[in-house]
């Protein structure tokens, strides 16, 4: 049975970017080392990503992931100051909670845990960003 389970393959692809943050590079570095493996089209797909049964549960976390918040889109969001204030308000908000990153993520990949540090510079800078944008009329 789990032989017959690697026939089912999913792409582990990673579509082009199509913007960036903008973010200062020590939020950039944050983010990227904590949430680009499921929020960006920068995925780096680890060796068993392609080995069934853990290779199905990647490609739904990575696809929900990057449906939600998605760092290579990001210019969709910033041409919207609403959808733009949502998105960082949301991430403030998983990032204070310790929502995100995920538990499960962090076991596996230590690198992702965040510090009080980083999660202090990260809800700052959602902060700045929120207040240069201009208010929704």
């Amino acid at each position: 049975m789990l032989a017959a389970a690697q026939f089912e393959r999913f792409p582990r692809t990673n579509p082009p970017v199509h913007g960036q943050l903008g973010a200062p590079a020590a939020i950039e570095s944050i983010l990227r080392r904590a949430c680009y493996d499921c929020h960006s089209n920068e995925t780096e797909w680890p060796w068993y990503s392609g080995v069934a049964p853990a290779s199905w549960w990647i490609y739904h976390h990575v696809s929900e992931g990057r449906r939600r918040l998605n760092f290579s889109e990001w210019n969709d969001y910033a041409s919207d100051p609403g959808t733009k204030a949502q998105k960082l308000d949301e991430i403030a908000k998983l990032v204070r909670s310790r929502t995100m990153p995920p538990w499960y993520y962090r076991l596996s990949h230590p690198r992702a845990r965040l510090s009080g540090q980083d999660r202090d510079a990260i809800v700052r800078w959602v902060a700045d960003e929120n207040s240069a944008t201009p208010p929704i009329p």
